[in-house]
């Protein structure tokens, strides 16, 4: 999500759209050429964290330096540092063969974060891709559970969804008693994200995790597979599709909970938010295990056009003296764009959005994707929710939702006035900084899920 981490795709070159600049960083590695991988790995990020884009983008090869000159590098480097701080040094850093050359792990120290980044190094000694891979932040504040969590009415065990070579962890929610229970899948928006959808201090699917579990609804949530198996995608960057990322772990996890006994087989159901609740429909065509669909801020509309979206927005709100930077951005997005969209577009291109590097294959497998259309489609029912105050998927999209599904009747729409693109509360124009705010999914949004569930599955929601 840029602030919104639409760009973190998979084998986006930095981690989810979130901002990286580097005051106080180290002085620059020395430049003589690198004698080994390692050190060419190190000589890279120590330039980078010291904002020696120039120096750091001679270490690319030839597709990674026409992809992103030392401008673009800076860009999405400065991405990364709004979230995780100052650069302060690389504290560890493995490897392994690959490709001919070597997959390098290195894990960073920043002062509000420890990032792992994947760095690809090719047969010819050049950085062939990186990305972020992980991002642990330490917060400013501890998630504690939020008032409707009734803790005493669930238990939480480990679950493993898919299978080897990626095998993710998770974690099933369960409610006490005898059940069986109606269950939810929680599907991740963009970036590399944790089982909790974490971000920084707040916590989406534990909340609703917790609290439709404290309302007789088993949830199972895990780990997404960029951020659990990023290093190792790296291996075959260009397969990268939405298949890949998303759509086969989600059929897995409600596989998974259509063989356990405690779970209502009949009555699973696909909660997606942000991009998954993007490709929401494409999870559930062809699935019939999926009794219906839950989407929470599901775009309606391309990404590349999400992203343009996105940054006139902050542009608008960064004031004049952010105007020229804004202009630049906006060109190169709306550029991207224009390669995204190409209709002689083949597959094994490298292009970019939002300041990260995804293969053509991402797009081209969702080219001509329509998510109301294929929505209308299917004949399980919907609950559509949005915030009113999300500044990522606006409440455009939300009407798009409508005009495209205006005659099923069993779909059910909701916007709540206080909601931000986390569905937490808040008051006046909606800000990128209210994330990192400690807040909870509002009390409104959890019931009125848990309602819906039990009504289509017709059973009765425990008290409150």
């Amino acid at each position: 999500m840029s602030q919104v981490n639409l760009s973190g795709l998979c084998a986006a070159l930095i981690l989810g759209g979130l901002a990286l600049v580097l005051p106080g960083a180290r002085a620059a590695a020395q430049q003589t050429p690198p004698t080994t991988n390692e050190a060419l790995v190190r000589t890279f990020v120590e330039n980078i964290g010291a904002e020696k884009y120039d120096a750091a983008e001679q270490l690319f090869s030839d597709s990674v330096r026409q992809a992103f000159p030392a401008d673009k590098l800076k860009a999405a480097w400065q991405q990364v540092l709004s979230r995780a701080g100052d650069f302060q040094a690389i504290k560890s850093l493995t490897h392994e063969a690959a490709n001919g050359g070597d997959l390098f792990s290195v894990v960073c120290e920043f002062s509000k974060a420890q990032a792992t980044m994947a760095i690809q190094v090719d047969a010819q000694q050049h950085i062939a891709a990186f990305h972020v891979t992980q991002m642990s932040e330490k917060e400013s504040a501890a998630w504690t559970p939020p008032e409707y969590a009734k803790t005493d009415s669930f238990e939480e065990r480990g679950a493993i969804v898919g299978q080897a070579p990626y095998a993710l962890s998770g974690t099933l929610t369960l409610p006490k008693g005898a059940g069986p229970f109606p269950a939810a899948v929680l599907i991740h928006g963009s970036g590399p994200n944790d089982q909790d959808e974490s971000y920084g201090p707040n916590k989406t699917f534990k909340d609703l995790a917790w609290g439709l579990a404290s309302r007789g609804i088993a949830v199972l949530r895990y780990t997404k597979r960029t951020r659990q198996y990023g290093a190792q995608m790296m291996h075959d960057p260009a397969g990268l599709t939405v298949r890949q990322e998303t759509i086969d772990d989600a059929r897995s996890a409600v596989a998974l909970l259509a063989t356990m006994h405690e779970i209502d087989a009949a009555h699973i159901f696909v909660v997606g938010h942000s991009l998954g609740g993007y490709l929401a429909p494409r999870i559930a065509t062809g699935d019939n295990q999926i009794a219906g669909l839950v989407l929470l801020a599901g775009s309606a509309r391309p990404l590349e056009d999400m992203v343009i979206e996105q940054i006139k927005f902050e542009t608008s709100i960064a004031g004049a003296s952010a105007a020229p930077q804004g202009q630049k951005a906006l060109a190169d997005a709306e550029a991207d764009k224009r390669a995204i969209e190409d209709p002689n577009l083949k597959p094994g291109t490298m292009l970019r959005l939002a300041g990260s590097q995804v293969p053509s294959e991402y797009f081209l497998d969702l080219r001509g994707y329509d998510p109301p259309k294929m929505a209308a489609s299917l004949t399980i029912p919907m609950l559509i929710l949005q915030g009113e105050r999300d500044i990522q998927v606006r409440m455009t999209d939300f009407n798009l939702w409508k005009a495209g599904l205006a005659s099923h009747k069993n779909v059910t729409f909701k916007s709540y006035p206080a909601a931000t693109h986390l569905f937490m509360p808040g008051t006046g124009p909606g800000t990128p900084a209210e994330y990192n705010t400690p807040n909870h999914v509002e009390a409104d949004v959890i019931a009125d899920i848990a309602a819906w569930i039990h009504r289509e599955s017709g059973a009765v929601s425990p008290a409150k």
